[in-house]
């Protein structure tokens, strides 16, 4: 009786619908028929150079989840098992650096590392780890908080030594935890773009980066594609390995949240205070270094990087090339209207979703497919699709809001739909017995419930926005600079004063960035919003 009817149903999915055939699945075929045409997959697949590119981004990215893992597991255990002074703290500092832009990650670990460790492997593993630890405790924490403790309490009752209960009891049932947490930190650090574009060495790429340097600076499409390709597969392989391991690791357990303690012993409160300390120092390190590095000058502390953000002319008749301002002009308009397509396009296809019940769930899982697609394909697959008349949309001043909002539309849908599914049906049917039509019931008891979720995936669609890099770096044009854009090539330059430019437009970023996360963060229902998910936004 409350049903929507199909004909408004089918009315609120075919904007959704349209625009992720247009401009993400009509892309991605185009650059699977560009990987097998011709002599394109042949020709990359011997050259030697494509297979070093792919193992160095194998090997990079096993090294940087193993030592996350490994680092993870210390502040996983201390929020999982303890109510300590700062924890809530420590979790927000932890979510603040996985939201943030990888090239503001990217540009931290610059200012932080001393020289002679810049612009290496090293430095690239050390900012994948830190970025990622919000990974490990957030995926790992909460599954571990709600282990039994009766069974490490039984061993540790029977002489078994702190170390012995972990290794035999505790790491075996948190497995699947690791699995899942393992599979998302490979999947950032394969897939890694910005963190190596600002920090790696000359030569050191990823495949996410050959992909744009065969691209952009070579011309060399049909490569690019196979490149592409080739990262899909592996990554999905990765993806079902994560899945069957999940399945053969995972026990019957009652999970039930166990109550945090308050470290008592000394040794448990000498333990939370060295991990927390160690974690907070590990944490804050490279955002202290990013804000200090924008005040530094070869003479002593400055503010002119501030002060001549707007100067373009490094001496005169030099023009820098770049205007600092202009870039947070384009990144704030391309922001405004990025949110404005995710809202409008998020909220149509929340409405059909829960409308439509189970037929919702095609739906569903289309508007999701950008989430487990790196922001490197999406814009390299518009790139080439958009190329020519009638459809040559390159120039166009939306494509690369259309392109930022195609990765923020999935967080928009997953903020709403729950909210959505939760209205009582009995409101409805209350409405439809004073006389209201299903569409008019819909609109006056359901939609008022869009408002909260939309505004607080507003939020974060303009952060997603605003640092965006990867399909950026395919669509922007000269002169269309964004902040992220912008803070890499400054910081590519010579000049302290450039490069302070750099770090103080990332300080900018970071804090903006953060702001909008702290907003969305403070509802309560939407937090999982910032956990992570099989995609970061690059």
């Amino acid at each position: 009786m409350t049903a929507l009817p199909r004909r408004v149903i089918a009315a609120l999915a075919i904007l959704p619908a349209a625009g992720l055939a247009v401009f993400y699945v009509w892309p991605l075929l185009t650059l699977l028929s560009r990987a097998i045409d011709g002599g394109a997959l042949r020709t990359t697949l011997e050259r030697p150079a494509t297979w070093e590119v792919a193992w160095f981004t194998l090997w990079q990215a096993v090294v940087s989840t193993l030592i996350t893992l490994v680092v993870g597991l210390a502040p996983a255990y201390i929020v999982a098992r303890f109510d300590f002074r700062g924890r809530q703290l420590l979790l927000g500092l932890l979510t603040a650096l996985f939201v943030l832009p990888t090239v503001v990650m990217g540009a931290a670990f610059l200012a932080l590392l001393p020289d002679g460790m810049n612009r290496s492997v090293a430095a690239v593993i050390a900012a994948h780890v830190v970025f990622n630890l919000a990974v490990v405790v957030r995926t790992v924490g909460p599954f571990w908080e709600q282990l039994p403790t009766d069974m490490e309490g039984a061993a540790a009752s029977l002489g078994a030594s702190p170390w012995r209960v972990f290794t035999m009891i505790t790491l075996p049932l948190i497995r699947p935890a690791l699995v899942a947490a393992a599979s998302i930190v490979f999947v950032f650090t394969f897939t890694s773009f910005g963190v190596v574009r600002v920090i790696g060495a000359a030569g050191t790429r990823t495949l996410e980066v050959e992909v744009w340097r065969q691209a952009i600076q070579l011309g060399d499409i049909g490569t690019a594609a196979v490149l592409t390709v080739l990262q899909l597969v592996v990554l999905a392989a990765v993806m079902v390995w994560a899945s069957r391991a999940q399945r053969r690791h995972s026990r019957p357990l009652g999970l039930e949240p166990n109550a945090r303690q308050i470290p008592r012993r000394g040794s448990e409160r000498r333990r939370v205070a060295l991990i927390g300390i160690t974690s907070f120092a590990v944490c804050g390190a490279p955002l202290a270094a990013l804000a200090a590095q924008s005040f530094s000058t070869p003479s002593g502390w400055s503010t002119a990087a501030w002060t001549q953000l707007g100067r373009t002319e490094v001496r005169p008749g030099i023009r820098l090339g770049i205007d600092p301002l202009d870039a947070v002009r384009n990144s704030v308009e391309n922001a405004l209207w990025a949110t404005l397509f995710a809202v409008v396009i998020g909220a149509l296809a929340s409405l059909a979703i829960a409308a439509a019940r189970n037929a919702g769930r095609i739906l569903d899982v289309g508007m999701m497919l950008p989430v487990g697609t790196s922001a490197v394909t999406i814009g390299f697959g518009m790139l080439i699709t958009f190329d020519q008349a009638p459809y040559d949309w390159r120039a166009e001043w939306w494509l690369v809001p259309v392109g930022h909002a195609l990765v923020a539309v999935p967080f928009v849908v997953r903020a709403t739909v729950g909210v959505l599914r939760s209205v009582d049906p009995e409101l409805r049917a209350a409405a439809a017995t004073l006389g209201a039509s299903p569409t008019r019931a819909w609109r006056a008891v359901v939609v008022p419930f869009l408002w909260r979720p939309l505004k607080v995936s507003a939020a974060l669609a303009a952060a997603i926005s605003l640092g965006e890099f990867g399909a950026t770096s395919f669509l922007s044009r000269s002169g269309g600079e964004t902040v992220p854009i912008a803070i890499e090539q400054l910081l590519g330059r010579t000049g302290s004063l450039l490069q302070a430019q750099g770090y103080a437009l990332a300080t900018i970023l970071a804090a903006v960035t953060i702001a909008l996360v702290v907003a969305v963060d403070r509802s309560h229902e939407l937090r999982t919003l910032v956990r992570p998910t099989v995609n970061r936004p690059d």
